[in-house]
């Protein structure tokens, strides 16, 4: 599997910034508290959004709890 070529048609404003900011090699450590920083920022957004969505569809600890204790692996089908 080869890898695609990016290109500037490819990636909007804000992931070519980006890409320039960070042009010239950063040292490693640099480049691990970036990352850590971009993961930690994705991860609040997931956040915020599985509140949203649990809160659109009324979903609470005890419906997570009653979920726990239900069987959800259906039988085997013997052909």
């Amino acid at each position: 599997m080869g890898a695609k070529e990016l290109t500037s048609e490819s990636l909007n404003e804000q992931q070519v910034m980006m890409l320039r900011l960070l042009k010239k090699p950063l040292p490693e450590a640099d480049f691990a508290q970036i990352r850590r920083l971009a993961v930690k920022l994705l991860s609040q957004q997931l956040d915020e959004a599985i509140e949203e969505w649990e809160s659109g569809n009324n979903i609470t600890a005890e419906t997570y709890e009653q979920l726990s204790k239900v069987h959800f692996r259906s039988s085997s089908k013997k052909h």
